[in-house]
């Protein structure tokens, strides 16, 4: 019989079987040859790399010891590729070793190499702690430099985090130990380390942040605000994070106590100073966009602070220079700002972008703007108040197709849940959205959100670049009361979306930069376009803008040219303080080429700094600097939609009053009023009237059946405005304005007498000069104090009834109580005292002037429980 041959499976099996036999039996002898060579050969791979190591560290340091700079200085240009300046440094003289005090070097040995003085230029137990942490996040947190290894990157190398970089820098490091001593290279450290601020050396950072040239007079808690710096040269020096530096330092003082360097009396002490240290100006232009490009320029390109300094780098920006110097000039004008009371400043910033590309064409940091100091564009964040009101109501309520211009808002006074806005110009049934924008009615705003939905305002006002937290999805944000607030950069960025055609652009200022050998190591690339809204909805925005500039709150920023803004004032929010006085100020507007956003207010508000005056200075700033930069560019309009139709106005139920008069009768010191009557049932008319030096009308007159009215309420020397609507109380609908109509009362006010003077008994006739008070609930009080104790008292309403006696109880009194806030009034309270007195007095009519309603806006626009405790930006 044949036999059967193995199939190919059968065969294969066999020899798989074979090999693995095989495998098993592998001799003793060849394992140990195996390991032989194995370990010989990492053994040499270990002794050729130490030997690399030792040599190119060696050759490194012959080539470099005496170097401090790879290339020259950076050098930074304008738009057209004019020299702006060159990132200049501040170096000194290196000090010897006997100059520097004892405790100098014990601070940046306990803070940056405890074991400085026992291992030869490599911490293993350092870099394996390291390694560790680096393990553990899964990235490069800790770098387990020592001070000799710092010395050698600060000295030859770039900061990056590579293995090879790494291996260089020990390899450095080790020469250093072989060729110097400790105290030899401690010296070099401390000369030639990163202090921030373009200042190298512990001598140039002493006579920078201190004004102390010799190092022997520095003291504790200076010595440690300097130790804390090399750590994060930008973040922990005192000039750019006061806040920041004083904890840093903190920590230091803390290494040195568990150190024994230093007591633990020595430390508390040394940790509760606070930096105070002014630096005398330098004449140095463009320093703010200096440092706005440089901080850019990190984040783009990954180097740092101190690379840029000194690596010979070229860097392109989109500065206009004549824009820059308008815009430097107008910041050093003090008449352009609120006078202090004290030394510390009125600030402000400004920045203006271009439309069409969303680069940054000046900008301004504050009025005493220090090198990387606190940048008040990026650094500073308010609630922007009304200015918000564009960006998330009423551009995205016209971007649903709903609303137009001229649609009907809600005006009457309501509550929204538990969140109760007020306003300050009075009340009314409705609304033109274009006439709620340009009086800065808040009432409109709140309802108009709340009718789109919070959500879409919401996100409406992140697609244009403004910073918001899960705290802001409430109704608040209308008047734009935000939890973290947000800053002058974003919102220009924002508006720049409404003169652009609805598209949103993330502003830039550097175009390229180039390094030591002419290679382009960053060059800016536009994003793909991104609309956030139709140009129709952009450009309805802008005529209602517009008009808030020719007609509304905005005038002060008018030029010679279209010019869309908004103004903002935010409220004191400080609680308990029953005060007019604002927070911060805010204009953000734009010509049909750039957009610019102005904040004025103080850095650290308290009581005794606040703004007494309205948004008018940010405006009049925003004026004076674009009319100068734009000077000389042609005068265009803002470009209409293709197919754009202008929306139609509605027209209201009830015709809008006509032939408004007024005149003034000296015997009865009122101002009378007629107009012509307006047809219908049941027409009733409303009077509202504007004091000069007061920002808006209030309604002082309603329900009048007939076409005229008095005015019993005025003073001689002033001047008043007034107009009149009609208004049908069975449809609930308000007509148009009427003309306006003004006058001017011939006489001089009295003058207040102090209170302190005595009055005699029989005369109550003195003007009162106590301002009175408001509750929480806007209910004006007023205190006109004749002299003595004359006072009158007005109820929580409009108007209302007083008592008042005279200074010694003799004879009637009589007081009036008048609310101003922010220039916008409510209507004066009207009392006649109830009670005579004994004597034989005559009445007394005193005339007092109220602090403003208080809105009861607290925490400074953060969400509230009730309704009371909101934030109401006004303008």
């Amino acid at each position: 019989m044949a036999t059967q041959r193995p199939s190919r499976v059968d065969r294969n099996k066999t020899k798989s079987k074979e090999k693995t036999s095989t495998k098993k039996r592998m001799s003793p002898k060849r394992v140990l040859w195996t390991l032989f060579f194995t370990v010989a050969f990492a053994v040499f791979c270990a002794i050729a790399g130490y030997l690399f190591i030792l040599l190119n560290g060696e050759k490194l340091w012959q080539e470099n010891k005496d170097k401090l700079t790879l290339y020259e200085t950076s050098k930074v240009y304008d738009r057209n590729g004019n020299l702006m300046g060159e990132l200049s440094l501040d170096k000194s003289e290196p000090v010897q070793s006997d100059q520097i005090p004892k405790l100098i070097k014990e601070a940046f040995v306990a803070t940056e190499d405890k074991r400085f003085y026992e291992h030869q230029g490599v911490d293993l137990l350092g870099i394996g702690r390291a390694a560790v942490k680096d393990v553990i996040a899964r990235s490069a947190v800790e770098g387990g430099s020592t001070i000799t290894q710092q010395l050698a990157k600060n000295m030859f190398l770039s900061s990056d985090k590579t293995f090879f970089r790494k291996a260089t820098e020990v390899s450095i490091a080790m020469a250093l130990e072989r060729n110097m001593t400790k105290d030899e290279i401690l010296t070099m450290y401390l000369n030639r380390i990163f202090f921030g601020q373009r200042s190298y050396g512990i001598k140039a950072a002493a006579k920078k942040y201190f004004g102390v040239d010799n190092l022997n007079d520095l003291k504790l808690w200076q010595i440690a605000t300097l130790a804390a710096i090399p750590k994060g040269p930008s973040k922990y020096n005192p000039i750019s994070n006061p806040d920041l530096s004083k904890e840093r330092r903190g920590v230091v003082l803390e290494l040195m106590y568990e150190q024994g360097y230093i007591t633990k009396e020595q430390r508390d002490e040394a940790k509760a100073v606070d930096y105070n240290y002014k630096q005398p100006k330098k004449e140095q232009n463009y320093t703010a966009y200096m440092d706005f490009v440089m901080h850019e320029a990190e984040e783009k390109t990954g180097l740092s602070e101190d690379q840029l300094n000194r690596g010979g780098y070229k860097i392109y920006t989109t500065m206009d220079s004549n824009a820059q110097k308008v815009i430097e000039q107008k910041f050093d004008d003090p008449n352009y700002f609120e006078k202090s009371k004290d030394d510390q400043l009125v600030q402000g910033s400004m920045i203006i972008l271009d439309n069409q590309t969303g680069s940054v064409i000046a900008l301004a940091g504050g009025r005493d703007y220090a090198q990387k100091g606190i940048n008040r564009v990026t650094d500073i964040r308010r609630q922007p108040g009304s200015a918000f009101k564009p960006i998330v109501s009423y551009a995205p309520a016209l971007e649903t197709g709903k609303y137009t211009p001229y649609s009907l808002l809600s005006n009457e006074k309501q509550c929204f849940g538990n969140y109760c806005p007020r306003n300050l110009h009075g009340y009314s049934h409705s609304v033109t959205m274009t006439a709620a924008l340009e009086e800065s009615i808040n009432i409109p705003s709140v309802w108009l959100l709340n009718q789109i939905g919070v959500d879409k305002g919401y996100n409406f006002a992140k697609s244009l670049g403004i910073t918001l937290t899960d705290e802001d999805r409430n109704l608040a944000i209308a008047l734009g009361g935000l939890s973290k607030g947000t800053n002058a950069l974003e919102m220009a960025q924002a508006y720049t979306a409404f003169a652009d055609g609805g598209i949103a652009r993330q502003a830039y200022s550097i175009k390229m930069i180039k390094n030591n050998d002419d290679d382009v190591v960053y060059q800016y690339k536009a994003p793909k376009e991104k609309r956030v809204m139709s140009e129709e909805s952009a450009y309805n925005m802008t005529t209602m803008l517009e008009n808030v500039v020719q007609n509304g709150t905005g005038k002060a920023a008018r030029l010679n040219r279209p010019v869309a803004g908004k103004t903002g004032t935010t409220q004191h929010g400080i609680p308990g303080l029953k005060s007019s006085a604002n927070r911060d100020v805010w204009f953000v507007g734009y010509t049909p080429e750039w957009t610019a956003a102005v904040w004025m207010g103080y850095d650290k508000p308290d009581k005794d700094h606040l703004l007494k005056e309205s948004s008018k200075r940010p405006a009049a700033l925003f004026g004076a600097v674009m009319g100068e930069a734009l000077a000389g560019y042609p005068v265009k309009d803002f470009d209409k939609p293709k197919g754009w139709v202008a929306p139609e106005p509605q027209k209201p139920s009830v015709q809008a009053v006509t032939g408004l008069n007024a005149s003034y009768n000296h015997d009865t010191q009122t101002v009378s009023l007629t107009w012509n009557p307006v047809e219908g049932d049941h027409i009733e008319y409303r009077v509202y009237r504007k004091e000069a030096s007061e920002a808006g009308f209030t309604r002082i007159l309603d329900s009048l059946s007939a076409p005229g009215a008095e005015d019993l309420s005025t003073t001689p020397g002033h001047s008043y405005e007034y107009y009149v609507t009609a208004y049908n109380p069975d449809e609930n609908v308000e007509s148009d304005k009427s003309n306006i109509t003004q006058i001017t009362i011939e006489g001089q006010v009295q003058p207040a007498q102090p209170p302190e003077v005595q009055q005699p008994a029989d005369n109550g006739s003195l003007p009162g000069t106590q301002p009175g008070t408001t509750d929480g609930n806007n209910a004006p009080v007023g205190n006109d104090s004749g002299q003595g104790t004359d006072q009158g008292t007005t109820n929580p309403n409009d108007s209302g009834i007083g008592n008042g006696s005279d200074g010694n109880g003799n004879g009637n009194g009589k007081g009036r109580g008048h609310a101003d806030h922010g220039g916008d009034t409510t209507a004066p309270g009207d009392g006649t005292g109830a009670t005579p007195g004994n004597g034989t007095g005559t009445p007394d009519a005193g005339t007092g002037t109220t602090a403003p309603a208080d809105p009861g806006s607290v925490n400074n626009g953060s969400v509230p429980s009730s309704g009371d405790k909101t934030s109401t930006g006004q303008n």
